[in-house]
């Protein structure tokens, strides 16, 4: 009787904070950001500039395309086609519980989860579709002057979009002019990259079932110590989602793996050990890889020296971005502008949407605009990330990034190494006979114990 108590009272307690949550995270979910049209715009390697004879700020809304020229517009409804089209996680409620808790929404605690998974998602993004895929949809995502959406509007959204996907679309497609047109939009490959971003998507679903999930990334950071309801540092999210992509079971996902730096080194006889492994088909091919790597810009505050570093890293279009923040909250950090960063924000609460339903809608699972902050107020902790498809594509970026590191470091060290050869301590990931449930090595515990103690405490 009073275990079922706890429960109840749990479950109440619960039931409160997720209300409360509502509240807190669905008040606001974009204001306007102006972008200087002086300046070039970088998004994850792209590059996109807005000069104009004129000078001022430009909004990315649309609200004054009148005030520019059509070549300037049109730049900008690029950059904004192409942001929008990153995949955007954020909060959620009202998703089946966490094992082991009463949780079934992850506001006030999740959003380094969630800046994980947009960073892997991108990554995956990479793999499956390419730096130059966009949505086609991107820009019918409503970016309404309203300066607040609440959770019930997008509800609302949501609704009508799903109501619209069998009513709206095909005569869209069949009252267009040109049967080239028609021809385009039935075309194999965009269906197939239609299948691959609902796919994607799906991954992350927020279910039990889904391989890179809330409910998956918590299960792998219980062997670190921590558990649903706790707040998660950058370093530590990069090891959870290592975790989850070897454990995925999906044939697709075979073909990447993730590597995670061992304090502040790649080493790159390791990666190329994990690009060759053996497939599950049992043919021997290389795997692409995503590495990350978990560093500090400074002590309490991040060192403006490395603004340029970091900048520079945004400037390839290998670069799967950076989980990071200021104190306390935790961003997607995608490109920048001058000494402004260029994030999403997870901050946001949404409602749970079933990803296992055919044609579920998307429109929720993309940001309609980008926010900016200044590179001084981001909290020195952070895990940055790329991707590399090929052996050869690593080897051409570690010579790169090693170059930036060399001429940004003022200091002695820079911020991260490569280093030919293998690491000291074996990576036991890659034995088949360890036991499945010891997922961290002793090593790896304290290591990640250490990273729990010095990284910023999140919402």
């Amino acid at each position: 009787m009073e275990a079922t108590g706890t429960d109840e009272v749990e479950k109440i307690k619960s039931k409160f904070m997720s209300a409360w949550h509502n509240m807190k995270y669905s008040w606001v979910l974009k204001t306007k950001t102006y972008f200087s049209r002086n300046s070039p715009v970088f998004l994850l390697g792209k590059c996109y500039h807005f000069k104009t004879d004129g000078s001022g700020e430009l909004s990315t809304d649309g609200s004054n395309f009148d005030k520019i020229n059509t070549e300037i517009s049109g730049n900008v409804e690029e950059f904004r086609k192409d942001f929008i089209s990153r995949i955007w996680l954020t909060y959620r409620e009202e998703f089946p519980q966490i094992k082991g808790s009463a949780l079934t929404t992850d506001c006030g605690w999740g959003c380094t989860l969630r800046t994980g998974q947009m960073l892997l998602a991108q990554g995956l993004m990479l793999h499956f579709l390419g730096r130059a895929w966009v949505w086609p949809d991107a820009l019918d995502i409503d970016n309404s002057d309203s300066e607040s959406w609440t959770a019930h509007t997008v509800k609302k959204l949501t609704a009508s979009f799903e109501a619209s996907l069998t009513a709206e679309r095909e005569p869209k497609i069949l009252s267009n002019h040109h049967q080239g047109t028609l021809k385009r939009n039935c075309d194999d490959n965009e269906m197939r990259n239609e299948v691959y971003h609902r796919k994607i998507i799906s991954w992350f679903g927020d279910s039990p079932l889904a391989a890179f999930g809330l409910h998956q990334l918590i299960e792998y950071g219980k062997k670190s110590g921590k558990i649903a309801g706790d707040w998660y540092g950058p370093a530590v999210v990069a090891h959870i989602l290592r975790k989850a992509v070897e454990e995925a079971r999906d044939p697709e996902l075979q073909g990447v793996t993730v590597y995670v730096a061992q304090d502040c080194t790649v080493y790159s006889s390791d990666v190329i050990d994990r690009q060759c492994s053996f497939m599950d088909s049992g043919k021997a091919d290389t795997k692409a890889v995503i590495i990350l790597v978990p560093v500090r810009l400074g002590g309490e505050r991040t060192n403006m020296d490395y603004l340029e570093f970091v900048k520079g890293i945004l400037s390839l279009e290998y670069c799967v971005g950076i989980i990071g923040g200021k104190p306390k909250q935790s961003y997607y950090f995608a490109g920048f502008q001058d000494d402004s960063l260029i994030y999403m924000d997870p901050h946001y609460c949404q409602s749970f949407v079933d990803v296992s339903i055919k044609d579920f809608p998307l429109e929720s699972f993309h940001c309609p605009s980008p926010k900016k902050m200044s590179f001084k107020k981001m909290d020195p902790s952070c895990t940055i990330g790329f991707y590399c498809r090929t052996v050869q594509d690593f080897e051409k970026a570690s010579e790169e990034i090693t170059k930036m590191l060399k001429s940004s470091s003022k200091e002695k060290y820079p911020l991260f190494t490569f280093v030919k050869g293998h690491s000291r301590d074996y990576d036991f990931a890659s034995t088949p006979l360890r036991e499945e449930n010891d997922l961290f090595s002793e090593d790896e515990k304290k290591r990640l114990k250490r990273f729990s103690t010095e990284e910023f405490v999140l919402l």
